[in-house]
């Protein structure tokens, strides 16, 4: 419904009447899943004005949903692999994407450490500009983080190895640049 209507954060969405009518289902479903969504931060009431969706970015939904998806270390090992193997595809689409202009200048804020490593991959999604990857990579980094509650630094000249690899449209360079940063052993290869 909040697609269908276009409801963005700050909209108010319909009466629990109203839901109760459109959904087909009781008032106290309605009642019950509008606490849940405000539990979980995606919702709020404001008394006499009514129910708003909020601005959620910020929220915790993904690491409350980590801890019940990734229990076990072969889901959080799957994360790990999966982040990867998006990072790879990721590589490979900004190989055939990239104008130099746009690597010179992310190579450049390399240099000067602006970027952290999420900031990194998410300049690269924008340059491969898919809007589907980039949610999918979104998700996994945090489903990463949730599993990784220590921040992991990596290694600038590594940022650099690889930028430059990019730069020279060189897939092999690239690949084996992004092994190195993540500390991958030669057996990704088959990825």
């Amino acid at each position: 419904m909040i697609s269908a209507d276009n409801l963005v954060s700050g909209d108010k969405i319909p009466s629990e009447r109203e839901l109760s009518e459109r959904l087909n289902v009781g008032r106290s479903s309605v009642r019950e899943a509008l606490r849940a969504l405000e539990l979980l931060g995606l919702i709020e009431t404001r008394r006499g004005e009514g129910t708003f969706i909020r601005d959620f970015q910020g929220n915790q939904l993904v690491q409350l949903l980590g801890t019940f998806i990734l229990q076990d270390e072969k889901a959080k090992l799957d994360v790990i692999e999966t982040k990867n193997l998006i990072e790879m595809d990721l590589l490979r689409l900004v190989l055939n994407r990239a104008d130099e202009k746009r690597l010179m200048n992310l190579k450049s804020q390399v240099e000067k450490n602006l970027l952290n490593d999420d900031q990194f991959f998410s300049q690269l999604n924008d340059i491969a500009d898919n809007y589907l990857f980039s949610r999918i990579w979104l998700i996994l980094k945090d489903y990463y983080h949730s599993v990784h509650q220590k921040n992991i630094k990596y290694n600038q000249n590594n940022l650099l190895l690889l930028i430059e690899a990019l730069i020279e449209k060189d897939e092999i360079k690239t690949l084996s640049a992004y092994r190195q940063l993540r500390n991958l052993s030669i057996l990704t290869d088959k990825y």
